[in-house]
């Protein structure tokens, strides 16, 4: 994954807003709005939804795992080394996630830590993504602020997908992916892979957090 300049520069001019996170929390609540290193939430969502019950499927990238990642064609060299990459995550044959670059990359922690972020997806709306408390059977509801939707916080040009074996015992392996098509540039989906199948995520750009004072 990667952010230009131009998107970091769109991101300061939605955080910095003091309205945005005085209108999009409750008003008898004090709250501080804490800048943080970037950050990147994998999420399965509608991409219309501004609420849901099902955040306990999202994950949560507190580093770029982009640059942490390897590439496809250094696949061999990955399983070489004890399936251990460079910067010491270990690679999960059974469940492994690629990005638009086609680096291989370690998994998001799951599932998301309740809280408040201030998301983006680096165009023109900035939100407070609310996450709850897991509920008595483990479902966590969420909600964007005013009327945001999904699709509104992704960063259109980062992708992330998982991939798992299609049948258990079937082979589902990197060196299956097709190198052609990336990198990949906006509106393309992640590639088949043979042997595999694919859940593709959005990914949300965290820029902050909200807490209570």
């Amino acid at each position: 994954m990667k952010i230009s300049a131009e998107l970091f520069r769109g991101i300061g001019l939605a955080v910095t807003a003091a309205a945005l996170i005085q209108t999009t929390l409750p008003a008898h609540a004090e709250t501080n709005f804490v800048r943080i290193p970037t950050q990147y939430i994998a999420a399965l969502a509608d991409p219309q939804a501004s609420s849901g019950t099902d955040a306990e499927t999202w994950g949560l990238w507190e580093i770029d795992p982009g640059p942490r990642g390897v590439y496809l064609k250094d696949y061999v060299d990955l399983v070489a080394n004890a399936a251990v990459a460079p910067h010491g995550w270990k690679f999960d044959p059974t469940a492994w996630w690629l990005e638009e670059y086609g680096r291989i990359m370690e998994a998001p922690s799951f599932p998301l830590p309740a809280g408040q972020y201030v998301v983006t997806g680096g165009r023109d709306v900035a939100s407070v993504l609310t996450v709850e408390e897991p509920d008595a059977i483990g479902r966590q509801a969420w909600s964007l602020a005013n009327g945001a939707s999904v699709y509104d916080v992704t960063h259109l040009g980062c992708r992330a997908a998982l991939y798992t074996e299609k049948e258990p015992g079937q082979s589902c392996t990197p060196d299956k992916a097709p190198l052609s098509v990336f990198p990949m540039t906006t509106g393309k989906v992640m590639p088949a892979v043979e042997g595999c199948s694919k859940q593709d995520y959005q990914v949300l750009i965290v820029v902050g957090i909200v807490v209570e004072s």
